[in-house]
């Protein structure tokens, strides 16, 4: 069986009972909204992969203002003739603030839509999964930086 490993690094950025999101498509080719962030480049630190991926999706600049924590997932993504590849993903989760630049999608990316949510709105949205993990651990903070398994 095929291992891949992917490493990506997402922001979550809350203001004024907001929290900024990113719209991209899902496996199934729905549109989602996900915390803003991806895939680190080889070679590159996770906290420049947030702050570049921020930008890219959002327009904004930002800097991190904490680690809240790691995720890691793996699922197998079955191949049409037969295998398949054991997927495991290791998300690393910052706290981010805004610090200039101005709002707008993405340009040429996988996201195409970025905008402010109010947080008790959230439940509400067509999402990623990563932004409840996300919005656990800025909530929560656990001083192991990752959520109880199963919970």
């Amino acid at each position: 069986m095929n291992q891949r490993l992917r490493v990506a690094a997402y922001a979550v950025c809350v203001r004024d009972g907001r929290i900024l999101l990113a719209r991209g498509t899902a496996d199934d080719g729905t549109k989602e909204w996900s915390l803003p962030g991806g895939g680190m480049d080889h070679g590159e630190d996770p906290y420049d992969t947030v702050v570049r991926e921020v930008e890219e999706e959002t327009g904004y600049l930002s800097e991190v203002t904490a680690l809240l924590g790691l995720d890691s997932v793996r699922r197998h993504h079955p191949r049409r003739l037969g295998g398949g590849t054991d997927f495991h993903a290791l998300r690393v989760l910052y706290e981010g603030r805004v610090t200039g630049g101005e709002l707008r999608p993405e340009v040429g990316g996988s996201t195409d839509l970025a905008g402010w949510h109010p947080l008790d709105a959230v439940p509400d949205l067509a999402r990623a999964g990563i932004v409840d993990v996300g919005l656990r651990l800025w909530r929560e903070r656990p001083a192991e930086g990752r959520l109880a398994v199963g919970g």
